[in-house]
């Protein structure tokens, strides 16, 4: 079992990483908050120029890492386009992207999309969606609309594991950047004539952080192998990778803002973007704790397998 991304895959992502600072950077996502209408065609060419809709991440281990690093690579620079969602489209159906839903109250960040969007239960049952209009701006809404579902035939059990992972590889890449600032930000920031990067409590708060991160990076590199050698664990490693994914985001963007103060909450400061742009990704489907609770239900009676359970995949 080999859980690292292929080299390939790593360079891809750098690619995409590199050609979203050249296009702008952190501007691509307060261009598409300020003019909500057009990040459509701010954000689909762009990406589309650099192969994004032509990964079929089912169709081979490489296409799927590939989408991996570019959802990674996209939440760096926390882009407001569905990426991961619309690399997640089940090929079985005319749709454009796909989400993943709860039943009770669904809802997604895919407002102002005139693309076709299905949608699949944890149990996989599959719907078409009618996105609602926003009553919000995308500043308080981050471009989460409530979904009206149409529920279809087909079911669709064998997306689920793959629509909740790609989102969290979008997820990391907020983190990677989230410690990026804080990091920078501690070592140029100075106090009593030192650099905030100097004091132990503060090492020992990024050290936290770190640790969160790099758990969660395993985890989520773990369930990407058991999706593409089509475990039966899949989903279960799936749940797993997201709860890891979600406590991390919690401790690390908890220590960024700590770290920043109040400067954090700051449109000035890129941190209170990607602070409230990972919103959506944390709390849809759903938070943490009922991601938890289906990850014990799925996980029973025999527990988890995968590198942090008692089975020790192979």
């Amino acid at each position: 079992m080999n859980i690292d991304l292929s080299p390939e895959a790593l360079e891809f992502g750098d690619l995409v990483k590199k050609a979203l600072e050249s296009a702008g950077g952190d501007e691509l996502l307060q261009a598409a908050e300020r003019e909500p209408a057009g990040r459509e065609q701010l954000i689909a060419p762009l990406l589309g120029g650099l192969g994004a809709w032509d990964l079929d991440p089912r169709a081979s281990s490489d296409e799927l890492e590939a989408a991996a690093a570019m959802c990674r690579a996209v939440g760096y620079w926390a882009v407001a386009y569905p990426v991961a969602e619309r690399l997640c489209r089940p090929s079985s159906l005319e749709c454009d992207g796909l989400v993943v839903v709860d039943e009770v109250a669904p809802a997604a960040a895919i407002a102002g999309s005139d693309l076709r969007w299905v949608a699949v239960t944890l149990e996989g049952r599959r719907s078409r969606v009618t996105a609602c209009p926003l009553t919000e701006s995308p500043r308080t809404s981050a471009f989460v609309a409530r979904l009206a579902l149409e529920p279809l035939d087909a079911e669709g059990a064998d997306d689920v594991a793959l629509a909740l992972l790609l989102p969290c590889w979008t997820l990391l890449g907020m983190l990677d950047r989230a410690l990026d600032l804080v990091r920078a930000y501690v070592q140029a920031r100075r106090q009593f004539g030192q650099p905030l990067a100097s004091f132990q409590g503060v090492q020992f708060q990024l050290t936290d952080a770190e640790v969160e991160r790099a758990g969660a990076e395993e985890l989520a590199k773990y369930a990407l192998w058991s999706v593409e050698s089509g475990q039966a664990s899949a989903l279960p490693d799936a749940l797993a990778a997201r709860v890891a994914t979600l406590d991390a985001a919690d401790i690390v963007i908890r220590v960024a803002h700590q770290l920043h103060g109040a400067i954090g909450f700051c449109d000035e400061t890129t941190l209170s973007w990607i602070s409230r742009y990972s919103g959506p990704l944390r709390r849809l489907p759903f938070g943490s704790s009922e991601t938890l609770h289906q990850l014990a239900q799925r996980a029973r009676p025999v527990g988890l397998s995968g590198i942090f359970g008692g089975g020790g995949g192979s």
